[in-house]
């Protein structure tokens, strides 16, 4: 029967480190790559019978694909570490690894709460994320950001959830913008991709509309609101960042 590797990668996550981990009771192993923490989420987790390894940030995918090289089973569950796996979830893994596995990737529906509400509209919801997979036929893929995991094989979808807690306040979010949009903007320079006038002035529009009347997120409250304005900003800030790197390019010659 199949055993399981938990992995999870981290960077200062004192705050949640306890909790994921405790939610991978269902794992036979635990193992933790931290890329240099300095608020003691490496304790923690080694105190809560986590495998602890140092390794320097490569970027998502390739930080994820690294955990799930030094697992000691091919069966690889990957969470981030401010997810938890739900009781549902936990109970449905354990009955899972009674049985012959039957795909090559297995999905769960993803649950998130953003400042203190569960969002069940805005396009987060159920918003599957394939993270039980066969390290033999499948790793993790993306450059920079919206790092996926892809298998050579049929998916399945699990019962439960993946429950992911996002931010806690607006200047939280604000600041994760800026750190994803660095990256955003990398990987589409790298990439050569275009990205013409009426591109960059329409597309936060639409994604605001899109987000909030389209996807529902009206339905969400004032959070719905609020998922909308900062998914706008988030392509606006993108395509800002992408037109300073642009510009440097073309001054370096």
């Amino acid at each position: 029967m199949p055993a399981i590797s938990a992995t999870v990668i981290t960077h200062n996550e004192s705050a949640n480190i306890a909790r994921v981990i405790r939610s991978l009771s269902c794992a036979d192993e635990v193992v933790v790559v931290d890329s240099g923490s300095t608020d003691g989420t490496s304790e923690i987790a080694a105190r809560l019978g986590a495998r602890v390894i140092t390794h320097a940030f490569a970027g998502f995918a390739a930080q994820k694909n690294f955990a799930g090289e030094q697992a000691q089973h091919d069966w690889i569950l990957s969470l981030d570490a401010d997810e938890e796996l739900d009781t549902r979830a936990q109970a449905v893994l354990l009955d899972w690894k009674r049985s012959e596995p039957t795909a090559a990737g297995y999905q769960f529906a993803r649950r998130a709460q953003y400042l203190g509400r569960w969002i069940l509209h805005s396009g987060w919801y159920p918003d599957y994320k394939l993270r039980l997979y066969d390290r033999r036929k499948g790793s993790w893929q993306g450059a920079y950001v919206h790092e996926s995991a892809l298998v050579n094989g049929p998916v399945a979808t699990l019962g439960g959830e993946i429950l992911h807690y996002t931010c806690n306040s607006l200047e939280e979010h604000r600041q994760r913008i800026e750190f994803y949009t660095d990256l955003a903007a990398k990987e589409i320079l790298e990439r050569n991709e275009q990205v013409n006038f009426m591109r960059r002035t329409l597309a936060p529009p639409w994604i605001f509309l899109n987000t909030y009347l389209f996807r529902l997120g009206v339905l969400d409250g004032r959070q719905g609101y609020l998922i909308a304005k900062m998914a706008a900003r988030y392509v606006q800030r993108k395509y800002v960042k992408l037109a300073e790197l642009q510009k440097k390019v073309r001054a370096n010659g």
